[in-house]
């Protein structure tokens, strides 16, 4: 005897997606700390502004320490927080590196050593990553 199976339920819909581009870093920084259902956009729209904003790489480094954007996979072993990490380092600035570096050191050795493989370097000052 085989059951059949009942009417699946429905997913919750989130609903229109916020204009992350024309929040402020405070507001973005904001949906990222709350697990806002966007704020991977929002983390990425602070991540575009990064080599423009001094403001924007505060937040961003700030972001990188929190617990579910070092959870959160963006695919395989990256993770929110090393998009961030990826993002202070391609902008090239002295304060993004430097943030970048900072942010990096705080991550478990673990973490470290895998995201130097992904970045496919022996330390993370040698990382020069391109954003398209």
């Amino acid at each position: 005897m085989h059951a059949e199976p009942g009417p699946r339920p429905r997913l919750p819909q989130r609903g229109p997606a916020p204009l992350v581009e024309q929040m402020d870093n405070a507001e973005l920084a904001r949906m990222v700390e709350a697990e806002h259902p966007y704020r991977g956009r929002a983390l990425f729209e602070l991540n575009d502004r990064v080599a423009t904003d001094d403001d924007a790489v505060t937040k961003v480094a700030m972001l990188t320490r929190l617990t579910s954007l070092r959870r959160a996979r963006l695919f395989d072993r990256v993770s929110l927080a090393w998009s961030a990490i990826i993002a202070l380092l391609a902008a090239e600035t002295t304060n993004a590196r430097t943030e970048a570096y900072a942010a990096f050191r705080a991550l478990d050795p673990e973490e470290q050593h895998d995201m130097l493989d992904y970045l496919e370097v022996t330390a993370i000052e040698e990382a020069h990553p391109r954003i398209a």
